[in-house]
């Protein structure tokens, strides 16, 4: 299951990660307390049948399968409006994973939505960062395999007073249109290379596909763009990523 923050998507995996049958998406509506997205999550379980397994992605800072901060579940009418106390109480520290084990009675992985994705692309060799693009920037680092604690450098300032979700999220690809934007990504991702310097850069999300041909030329050798779909498929190889079995 991936949870963004305009839709929760869902498929059935088998065993090798390859997807069974049509994929599942619901349109999230604000504000969204974590009933709301519990229920949507029960919906999709029904409606795919029988699984072993729950891989699930949500954007924020998830740690050990603990939401320790959302960043668009907690607003009003969700990303970039104003944040509800109510809300922001009711997901701090809620153990989503605990939650779905219990109420699906089977092991359960929840993780950071760019985790996922990167579980689905990296070769497991030297140090891979993925970057997402879609409602804002989201990061995964896998040093050998194995995933390495999350850091939110979406929330991180670059320019201006802006972090870089503000910089390069969607609602500056809408205002600035896509070749404005496009050349926005490149100077982040410039900006990350000193911090990072990765062996290999995947870039996906929704929004990657967005990228004008002029500025995927100014990308270095080492980035690979990926497609969306990997925020999916890589539910089932996420559990190696993070040393488990089950």
């Amino acid at each position: 299951m991936d949870c963004g923050g305009g839709g929760i998507k869902s498929c059935l995996l088998d065993s090798g990660g390859f997807q069974l049958g049509n994929s599942i998406r619901t349109a999230l509506r604000y504000p969204l307390p974590p009933e709301d997205l519990l229920g949507i999550v029960n919906s999709h379980a029904v409606a795919l049948g029988h699984f072993d397994r729950i891989t699930l992605g949500m954007p924020g800072m998830i740690r050990h399968g603990i939401v320790v901060y959302t960043p668009h579940y907690i607003r009003k009418a969700g990303p970039h409006t104003k944040i509800v106390p109510e809300l922001a109480a009711a997901w701090d520290h809620l153990n989503v994973e605990a939650v779905l084990r219990e109420r699906f009675g089977v092991p359960s992985l929840v993780i950071n939505d760019a985790e996922v994705a990167a579980a689905a692309v990296v070769s497991g060799e030297g140090s891979e960062l993925v970057i997402t693009l879609g409602t804002g920037l989201g990061s995964a680092l896998v040093d050998h395999g194995r995933l390495a604690p999350h850091l939110e450098i979406s929330h991180a300032p670059l320019r201006w007073g802006l972090t870089y979700d503000d910089y390069i999220g969607e609602a500056e690809r809408i205002r600035l249109g896509d070749s404005a934007w496009s050349r926005r990504v490149v100077r982040a991702l410039e900006t990350l290379w000193p911090v990072f310097r990765w062996d290999r850069l995947f870039l996906g999300g929704g929004n990657a596909a967005r990228i004008k041909p002029a500025s995927r030329e100014r990308l270095p050798q080492s980035v690979t763009l990926i497609p969306n779909a990997a925020g999916m498929n890589g539910g089932v190889r996420a559990w190696s990523l993070v040393g488990r079995s089950e």
